[in-house]
Protein backbone atom coordinates (compact mmCIF):
# COMPACT_ATOMS: atom_id res chain seq x y z
CA UNK A 1 0.00 0.00 0.00
CA UNK A 2 1.33 3.43 -0.90
CA UNK A 3 1.81 6.16 1.68
CA UNK A 4 -1.54 7.94 1.90
CA UNK A 5 -0.57 11.13 3.71
CA UNK A 6 1.08 14.31 2.40
CA UNK A 7 4.67 15.54 2.35
CA UNK A 8 6.27 18.83 1.30
CA UNK A 9 9.72 20.26 0.70
CA UNK A 10 10.81 22.15 3.83
CA UNK A 11 14.32 23.12 2.75
CA UNK A 12 17.06 22.54 0.20
CA UNK A 13 20.63 22.42 1.51
CA UNK A 14 23.36 23.86 -0.71
CA UNK A 15 27.14 23.77 -0.18
CA UNK A 16 28.79 27.16 -0.78
CA UNK A 17 32.35 28.47 -0.49
CA UNK A 18 31.51 32.02 0.66
CA UNK A 19 28.60 31.72 3.06
CA UNK A 20 28.66 35.43 3.97
CA UNK A 21 28.19 36.46 0.33
CA UNK A 22 25.22 34.10 0.07
CA UNK A 23 23.71 35.32 3.35
CA UNK A 24 23.88 38.91 2.11
CA UNK A 25 22.46 37.91 -1.27
CA UNK A 26 19.45 36.05 0.11
CA UNK A 27 18.77 38.73 2.73
CA UNK A 28 19.33 41.85 0.65
CA UNK A 29 18.49 40.81 -2.91
CA UNK A 30 15.61 38.43 -2.18
CA UNK A 31 14.30 39.45 1.25
CA UNK A 32 14.95 35.99 2.74
CA UNK A 33 16.47 36.69 6.17
CA UNK A 34 18.37 34.11 8.17
CA UNK A 35 16.05 32.34 10.61
CA UNK A 36 18.57 29.98 12.20
CA UNK A 37 22.37 29.71 12.51
CA UNK A 38 24.59 26.78 13.45
CA UNK A 39 27.78 28.15 14.96
CA UNK A 40 28.69 31.78 15.45
CA UNK A 41 27.09 34.38 13.14
CA UNK A 42 30.59 35.65 12.31
CA UNK A 43 31.69 32.19 11.09
CA UNK A 44 28.60 29.99 10.71
CA UNK A 45 28.78 26.33 9.77
CA UNK A 46 25.27 26.50 8.35
CA UNK A 47 22.37 28.92 8.12
CA UNK A 48 18.71 28.49 7.25
CA UNK A 49 16.75 31.29 5.59
CA UNK A 50 13.09 32.08 5.69
CA UNK A 51 11.83 30.40 2.54
CA UNK A 52 13.67 27.10 2.79
CA UNK A 53 17.31 27.58 1.77
CA UNK A 54 19.99 25.96 3.94
CA UNK A 55 23.51 27.23 3.21
CA UNK A 56 26.33 24.90 4.25
CA UNK A 57 29.74 26.55 4.54
CA UNK A 58 32.61 24.73 2.81
CA UNK A 59 35.54 27.13 2.43
CA UNK A 60 37.57 24.53 0.52
CA UNK A 61 34.86 23.92 -2.09
CA UNK A 62 36.26 24.51 -5.59
CA UNK A 63 33.33 23.65 -7.87
CA UNK A 64 32.11 26.06 -10.55
CA UNK A 65 28.71 26.26 -8.83
CA UNK A 66 27.13 25.50 -5.48
CA UNK A 67 26.39 21.84 -4.80
CA UNK A 68 23.17 20.55 -3.37
CA UNK A 69 23.69 18.68 -0.10
CA UNK A 70 20.22 17.27 0.57
CA UNK A 71 16.47 17.83 0.44
CA UNK A 72 14.64 18.33 3.73
CA UNK A 73 11.10 16.99 3.40
CA UNK A 74 8.34 17.30 6.00
CA UNK A 75 5.75 14.54 6.14
CA UNK A 76 2.49 13.97 8.01
CA UNK A 77 3.50 10.56 9.42
CA UNK A 78 7.26 10.09 9.63
CA UNK A 79 7.29 6.41 10.60
CA UNK A 80 4.72 5.37 7.99
CA UNK A 81 6.57 7.32 5.28
CA UNK A 82 9.90 5.73 6.27
CA UNK A 83 8.32 2.27 6.10
CA UNK A 84 7.33 3.04 2.50
CA UNK A 85 10.70 4.62 1.63
CA UNK A 86 12.63 1.52 2.64
CA UNK A 87 10.40 -0.75 0.52
CA UNK A 88 12.05 0.75 -2.56
CA UNK A 89 15.02 -1.26 -3.82
CA UNK A 90 18.24 0.73 -3.78
CA UNK A 91 17.34 3.18 -1.00
CA UNK A 92 20.14 3.20 1.57
CA UNK A 93 20.11 4.59 5.08
CA UNK A 94 22.69 7.27 5.81
CA UNK A 95 24.73 7.41 9.05
CA UNK A 96 22.69 10.38 10.37
CA UNK A 97 19.77 8.08 11.28
CA UNK A 98 16.83 6.21 9.79
CA UNK A 99 15.21 9.45 8.58
CA UNK A 100 18.25 10.20 6.38
CA UNK A 101 18.55 8.16 3.20
CA UNK A 102 19.95 8.18 -0.33
CA UNK A 103 18.35 7.15 -3.58
CA UNK A 104 20.25 4.89 -6.00
CA UNK A 105 21.44 8.00 -7.90
CA UNK A 106 22.85 9.53 -4.72
CA UNK A 107 20.14 12.10 -3.91
CA UNK A 108 20.22 12.55 -0.15
CA UNK A 109 16.98 13.20 1.72
CA UNK A 110 16.25 14.20 5.31
CA UNK A 111 12.67 13.20 6.16
CA UNK A 112 11.10 15.04 9.12
CA UNK A 113 7.84 14.89 11.05
CA UNK A 114 5.60 17.83 10.13
CA UNK A 115 4.04 19.67 13.04
CA UNK A 116 0.69 18.19 14.00
CA UNK A 117 -2.24 20.36 13.01
CA UNK A 118 -4.54 21.31 15.84
CA UNK A 119 -8.02 19.94 15.38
Amino acid sequence: MAYGKKSYLEHTAVRVKDIHWHIRFFEEALGMPVRSVQGEREDPKQVWTVGGVQLVSDKSFEGPEARMVHLGIMTDDLEAALDEVYKFAGVTQLPNGRNWFATPDGLQVELMQAPKKSE
